[in-house]
């Protein structure tokens, strides 16, 4: 289970990186809200809707039988409508997601490292994320180069440097 490929993200995968925002936010296993429930909140959607508008970039993982295991998306978000990350207009804020079976497996590194790598080519300096305090995916961010720029109740956001 270890072989898988990443492309770039296309306007067809929407529906995937809505299954991937679930996955996110259900990142430890029990955790209670329904996926429509997570898909209608403005907090979560805001990283969906429209996919694919001026700005947003991101990359699929696909397993040997080109099925979609995880993806790395970001998009550019405006002050007045801020995601979880935000740090500042024209930073990036990055949604990850990886579905379950493959996580420890490398597709989150390789998906991040991709995506890093595009913002960079694209110009960013900097991309952002957050992430709750005891999600073990914050080993994997510090270890990319992200660091805490300001800590929330329960979560902190992470940004990377690119130049």
């Amino acid at each position: 289970m270890t072989a898988f490929a990443v492309r770039p993200a296309v306007q067809a995968d929407a529906v995937f990186l809505g299954a991937m925002v679930v996955a996110a936010a259900q990142w430890r296993e029990g955790r209670g809200q329904p996926a429509h429930e997570i898909l209608a909140d403005p907090a979560h959607s805001r990283y969906l809707s429209g996919w694919m508008r001026p700005g947003d970039a991101g990359v699929v993982a696909t397993d040997e039988q080109d099925d979609p295991i995880g993806a790395a998306w970001y998009r550019l978000l405006p002050r007045g409508d801020p995601g979880f990350g935000y740090v500042g207009t024209g930073v990036p804020e990055l949604v990850i997601g990886v579905r379950p079976i493959w996580r420890a497996h490398g597709v989150g590194r390789a998906l991040l490292r991709q995506l890093c790598e595009h913002a960079r080519q694209q110009g960013f300096a900097r991309l952002s994320l957050s992430v709750d305090r005891d999600n073990f995916a914050r080993t994997l961010y510090r270890s990319e180069g992200f660091a805490v720029t300001q800590r929330g109740v329960g979560r902190d956001t992470m940004v990377k440097r690119l130049r």
